[in-house]
């Protein structure tokens, strides 16, 4: 869908590493590793997103690290694009909320760094039936074209045990009641 809108993949992944979760902040090099291409091509598309005000850039140390500027005009709906493009919508409307007493869903693991995935990783925090569950997570799978993995978890138990991981590893809560 996002293909056909926009013929660069390296700015598509941009928006996903600075649109989906805008507290990510990456500087040139580690992008470059993370995408595995070139810098030249990497450094192009940032500087065209800082210059309309997409990103900022702010210098540290010998690096200078972007992140979204959620102040621009147009971050809500780049950021509702980009979520569409994952699924994030989908798995809400046929998943989360068929699913009764549920407190948090996080997506967690590379779709929350930013990075485009097959599988979308959740964690659902609720008391849920986990076998209602995987029915809704292999039917919903189709539509959002990508394979949907998940952990169940008390309240207590994510808000004890899981605390410090949440903060440690990327996290992007996509619905709370």
């Amino acid at each position: 869908m996002i293909e056909a809108l926009i013929s660069s993949k390296t700015r598509i992944k941009l928006l996903l590493k600075f649109f989906l979760n805008s507290s990510t902040r990456a500087y040139l090099r580690g992008l470059e590793e993370e995408f595995g291409e070139s810098s030249n091509a990497i450094r192009l598309e940032l500087n065209k997103l800082e210059n309309v005000g997409m990103i900022t850039g702010e210098v540290e140390g010998n690096k200078k690290y972007f992140k979204a500027n959620t102040g621009h005009p147009l971050f809500k709906d780049l950021n509702s694009i980009v979520k569409k493009f994952v699924g994030i919508d989908t798995i809400i409307e046929y998943v989360i909320s068929k699913l009764g007493d549920v407190s948090r869903v996080y997506i967690c693991g590379d779709i929350a760094k930013g990075l485009d995935s097959s599988v979308i990783d959740l964690d659902v925090v609720g008391d849920v039936n986990v076998n209602y569950l995987a029915e809704l997570a292999k039917k919903a799978e189709p539509l959002v074209k990508r394979k949907i993995r998940f952990a169940v978890y008390s309240p207590e138990e994510y808000d004890t045990i899981l605390q410090n991981i949440v903060k440690e590893n990327y996290k992007l809560l996509i619905w709370s009641k």
